[in-house]
């Protein structure tokens, strides 16, 4: 029951990869492209979580928390450059 959810949670989080891909391509603005970019980060890390609940395995928790951490660091750069032109104050 457990890894039929898994997949149908899966192929979902797919179509919105799939989606935010094309927006990051089509997004009108700067800061739309940035959300779309944000939020793909946050869907791979959903796929990965699955993917480790899945396997019954810690490490691919470890990964996420990685990745989330450079998507946060990433954002918070291209914001501020979008904003100031200038990431080193």
């Amino acid at each position: 029951m457990l890894s039929w959810t898994i997949l149908i949670v899966a192929v979902c989080i797919c179509a919105a990869l799939i989606l935010n891909l094309w927006r990051l391509m089509k997004g009108p603005t700067v800061s739309d492209r940035i959300l779309a970019l944000d939020t793909m980060y946050i869907n791979a890390i959903a796929l990965i979580l699955l993917y480790g609940i899945y396997v019954k395995s810690a490490l691919y928790f470890e990964a996420a928390v990685l990745i989330a951490m450079l998507g946060f660091v990433s954002t918070a750069a291209l914001c501020k450059y979008l904003l100031r032109g200038d990431i080193i104050e």
